[in-house]
C-alpha cells in the first residue's frame, strides 16, 4: 500500500469508527446474503462476532506501517479461522461484503480512490491470512 492508501484508510476508518456496529451489522446481512452457507460458521453472538470483526480491522489500520506486527498476527489468524471452518473461497465473499457495507457506511465519501485504497488494504489482509490458512492445512 502507498503511504496515500494508508492515510485514507485510517481517515475513513476514524469515520467508520462512530459507526462501527451498524456498518458490521450490514457486513454480516450482505455476507449471509451473498453465501447463506456461511450463516452456520457463527455459532455465537453476532454482536460480539461485529466487535471482534471492528476490533481486527483497527488492528490492521493501525498497524499498517508496522508490517513486521500486522503480518504474523494476521497469518495467525488465517490459522486459527481453519478450524472455524473458514474455506479459501470464503476471502473473496467476505471481501465483496466488507467493500459493500464500507460504502453504505461512508456514504458520498466512499470515493473510488478510497474504494482502491481499502481493496488494497482487504487484499493485503485476505492474502495474508489465506497463507496462514494454507499453512494450517499442511499441518
Amino acid at each position: 500500500m502507498t503511504s496515500h492508501q494508508i492515510a485514507l484508510v485510517q481517515s475513513t476508518f476514524a469515520s467508520v469508527l462512530p459507526i462501527a456496529d451498524q456498518t458490521t451489522a450490514l457486513f454480516y446481512a450482505r455476507l449471509f446474503e451473498l453465501d447463506p452457507s456461511l450463516r452456520r460458521l457463527f455459532n455465537g453472538q453476532m454482536a460480539d462476532q461485529r466487535r471482534k470483526l471492528t476490533d481486527m480491522l483497527a488492528f490492521a489500520v493501525n498497524q499498517l506501517d508496522r508490517r513486521d506486527v500486522l503480518l504474523p498476527a494476521l497469518r495467525e489468524l488465517g490459522a486459527r479461522h481453519v478450524t472455524y471452518g473458514v474455506q479459501i473461497a470464503h476471502y473473496t465473499t467476505v471481501g465483496a461484503a466488507l467493500i459493500w457495507a464500507l460504502r453504505q457506511g461512508l456514504g458520498a465519501a466512499f470515493t473510488s480512490e478510497v474504494e482502491a485504497a481499502w481493496t488494497t488494504l482487504y487484499a493485503l489482509i485476505s492474502e495474508t491470512m489465506r497463507s496462514g490458512t494454507l499453512g494450517a492445512n499442511a499441518a
